[in-house]
């Protein structure tokens, strides 16, 4: 409970503030690429700094034997993240429906699902959940909430906090898409690897 309240007031009184300003001041430049571009890089740049992804990317290279780089993996889902709340900042920006979006991700995600190798499935979805962790959480949501403060007509709970399970259903599509293109390209090649971790990623 006091960790709880702790971070409230952290969000209270420097965050949110601060991504209130952040917002106002990219919205005013009317730049909608500008302020996509910036919502990307931050989401890019808070995931590879997340000490949870670091050690469950390390375990994952130890578990395959270094067939599945840590390093490769790391990338991938600040790709999937950057990606995400890409789409979700457009989203804000275009007044386009939360459920039809969030909807249509999730469904690319169960297809991709079903064609990737079975192995890196539950990883995939582990990921999604370890990015909105200690840094990506506060300053996404800080960035959420400011836009839309900033935007007319936006839902500060539907729309700003959404903005976190844009970032959370990019990584694992990330993912699933690189294990099926790894399939795809081995399958060429005239070999058959039930997944990247087997083949060497």
């Amino acid at each position: 409970m006091l960790g709880l309240y702790g971070f409230i007031v952290g969000l209270d009184i420097g965050l949110l503030p601060m991504g209130r300003q952040m917002a106002e001041q990219l919205i005013a430049t009317d730049q909608v690429l500008l302020v996509i571009l910036f919502g990307v890089l931050i989401g890019f740049a808070t995931t590879m700094a997340e000490p949870a992804l670091m050690a469950i990317s390390d375990e994952a290279e130890e578990i395959s034997e270094k067939r599945l780089r840590s390093s490769t993996l790391r990338m991938l889902v600040a790709c999937g993240v950057a990606l995400g709340i890409g789409i979700g900042v457009l989203r804000i920006l275009t007044g386009g429906s939360f459920v039809g979006a969030i909807v249509g991700l999730y469904v690319l995600a169960l297809v991709l699902m079903l064609l990737a190798p079975k192995d890196l499935v539950p990883l995939a979805f582990d990921l999604g959940g370890v990015t909105t962790s200690e840094i990506t959480v506060p300053l996404i949501t800080a960035l959420g909430i400011g836009l839309t403060a900033a935007v007319p007509g936006r839902d500060v709970l539907m729309d700003g906090f959404g903005l976190i399970a844009f970032a959370s259903v990019g990584p694992v599509i990330a993912v699933l898409s690189y294990a099926c293109i790894v399939r795809l390209t081995a399958a060429a090649r005239g070999a058959t690897p039930d997944s990247p971790t087997r083949q060497g990623a």
